[in-house]
């Protein structure tokens, strides 16, 4: 028999060993020539694809990321097979095959998945790079971008793989080259020693990922940058800690509790997960870390997409509006004009806001030496426009103010305290007025000279209009369009209508949220398929781990039929190790994700759990189908082999 020929034989009846790992470098390798496929497409290339030379740049930035993973987990999962052959290894040492002779087989196996991986993952990738471009030339708002089978993307997808194969071959080859035969032999039969923890080193574990999750939890602007580095460092030790000492503290006090340690099969399992959860304390630390990551940043990019309409429409409350300096004629626009270019282009107007106000001056206490401006409206106009746009009402008394600020305070600003005083002047003359306090998010657009409202009652705005030169005065009119987010055109038209020197006047939130739309949706779907590469590879370093110790699990369990234990109540142990082996690391990295998510939503002023649950679940749902493919295959091998 040849070499080549006893390597394909290896490969084919060891199917289950390689499967999780064959597909995963599948996967990596399909998307890592989904970009190259668009990265050095002809249009993209030359500059005719509109906004292109942004996606690319994100493509390659993604390209470098899925290189350096998979050099990482290809390391691991060849180191991962490496181990579980030992005694194959020494078995074909002792039948007279050279070190040298061993080295070539295991390089003609791991050459053949190398290219049967790159073979079908390029497959996969021309079949999907089609769809890929419809999706991208939708999200880029560009004509479609045409199919076409990049030699460039097929030369670097192929050789840049395969070489990386070679390399960490090489590097694992060194670990058959120095081992001994005695030592392969006898790998799998070297007594266990009972693991042992510090209580030290538990406490340590405790406090880290408390005062991680403490900083994470009182993380907001001001303090991200002191804090954010050190969360991370703190969490990582803890973590660890958690897995190599905290682990084995819990499990062998569940052997110390009688009432649980001898109910049913609780026996077998804790007993073995306490030599497990030591012996894999590492890859579940790395695992769950992992998860963490991925769990963090396909939340937070979800959390952004979703968030971006609700900004706009914060900044933005009609979808069209602008200003104009006093109250007599209309320098900028004429309102019949709006209404009539919107009702011609098939627009719908939802509601109109017309409102007066006094411009005046303030100073803001974290802006010292600088001046900003308000409006002064009365309360009655402020709460009829509020009620539209679901804000809460207000009431002013007579001599006071409310200071309403349009944009989110994810600075924990507090400009003016309740019952302070505000001095500012109108023409001149000075106002004094007793602060009720602030509150966030305006009724109006947001302009150059509409930064911010001033709340008084009626009665007291009455007496400042009347006595206020008209050309303090300013007239704010807005337009919510029915379907505005398809109301580009409509609001191009009515922008047509303006004098050029008046059009800083306008503002509309439309084409903002095309931008914004565009740029959140690209970042979603590029940075979606990253997660999910990580997401596949922490499931399978914990597929490799289980079918690392799988002939020494098959000993086992084949002991416990020997004394008389069912086949269910074997598959019942099987599936309870199983299970928590997939989910434990899952569910840290969930509680690492958790506070990571309020930090998030301190930062950027809003709720976050809506979103990141919903990514959670999704993530939760991959994990469960990973972890049924994974038992059945398992369990397959595990109870036919006893």
């Amino acid at each position: 028999m040849k070499f080549r020929q006893l390597a394909s034989r290896n490969v084919s009846g060891s199917w289950h060993r390689y499967i999780a790992f064959f597909l995963s470098s599948v996967f990596s390798v399909m998307i890592f020539f989904i970009y190259s496929q668009f990265i050095f497409h002809p249009d993209v290339v030359g500059g005719t694809i509109r906004a292109a030379d942004k996606v690319r740049n994100a493509l390659i930035a993604c390209e470098y990321i899925i290189i350096l993973f998979s050099f990482f987990f290809v390391l691991y999962s060849n180191s991962a097979f490496i181990k579980s052959r030992k005694k194959e290894f020494g078995l074909f040492f002792l039948l007279g095959m050279t070190k040298r002779q061993v080295k070539r087989m295991v390089w003609y196996e791991n050459s053949l998945i190398a290219l049967l991986a790159i073979v079908v993952g390029i497959a996969f990738g021309s079949l999907f790079s089609k769809l890929f471009f419809m999706v991208i030339a939708q999200l880029l708002s560009v004509s479609p971008i045409p199919f076409k089978l990049v030699p460039e993307a097929v030369g670097l997808t192929a050789g840049g793989f395969f070489l990386l194969f070679q390399v960490i071959t090489l590097i694992n080859l060194i670990q058959v080259g120095r081992s001994k035969i005695i030592d392969l032999l006898k790998a799998a039969k070297k007594p266990k020693k009972i693991p042992v923890f510090s209580w030290l080193l538990v406490l340590l574990s405790v406090l880290c990922l408390g005062a991680g999750y403490y900083m994470a939890y009182i993380s907001n602007m001001r303090n991200i940058v002191i804090t954010f580095f050190p969360v991370i460092f703190i969490v990582i030790i803890g973590t660890y800690f958690l897995f190599t000492q905290g682990s084995v503290a819990l499990f062998r006090w569940l052997q110390r509790t009688k009432s649980v340690y001898y109910k049913q099969t609780n026996l077998l399992t804790i007993s073995q997960l306490v030599f497990k959860m030591k012996d894999n304390a590492r890859l579940f630390f790395s695992v769950s870390i992992l998860s963490a990551v991925v769990l963090t940043a396909s939340g937070t990019f979800y959390v952004f997409y979703q968030d971006s309409r609700d900004q706009l429409m914060e900044q933005y409350p009609q979808t069209i509006g602008y200003e104009e300096s006093g109250t007599e004629g209309h320098s900028v626009l004429d309102p019949q004009i709006v209404k009539k270019t919107v009702e011609q282009y098939g627009g719908e107007i939802e509601y109109a806001i017309e409102l007066t106000g006094i411009h005046v001056p303030l100073k803001l206490k974290d802006r010292p030496g600088k001046e900003t401006s308000a409006i002064i409206i009365p309360a009655s106009d402020y709460n009829e426009y509020a009620k539209r746009i679901h804000r809460k009402q207000l009431q002013v008394e007579e001599g006071h103010a409310l200071y309403v600020f349009p944009y989110r305070n994810i600075l924990g600003m507090e400009w003016f305290a309740k019952g302070e005083e505000l001095t500012t002047s109108i023409d001149g003359r000075p106002l004094t007025l007793e602060m009720d306090g602030q509150i966030y998010g305006g009724i109006v657009n947001t302009s150059r000279r509409i930064e911010a409202l001033l709340i008084v009652d009626d009665e007291h705005y009455n007496q400042l209009m009347a006595s206020t030169p008209d050309e303090l005065k300013v007239r704010y009119y807005g337009y919510e369009l029915a379907h505005w987010e398809q109301a580009g055109e409509i609001v191009n038209r009515v922008l047509d209508q303006l004098p050029p020197d008046q059009r800083g006047q306008f503002s509309s939130r439309v084409q903002d949220y095309l931008d914004m739309r565009q740029f959140n949706s690209l970042t979603l779907f590029i940075g979606l398929f990253i997660s999910i590469l990580f997401f596949i590879a922490a499931g399978s370093m914990i597929y490799f781990k289980l079918f690392t110790e799988l002939q020494e699990d098959q000993a086992f369990y084949r002991s416990l039929g020997r004394i008389g234990m069912s086949m269910e109540e074997l598959k019942k142990v099987i599936t309870l190790q199983i299970g928590l082996v997939f989910f434990i690391p899952f569910l840290v990295g969930t509680l690492h994700t958790v506070f990571a998510f309020k930090a998030l939503g301190n930062l950027i002023g809003i709720t976050v759990w809506q979103y990141g649950f919903v990514v959670i679940g999704l993530f939760f749902v991959m994990q469960y189908l990973y972890f049924i493919l994974s038992r059945q295959a398992y369990l397959k091998q595990t109870l036919r082999g006893g």
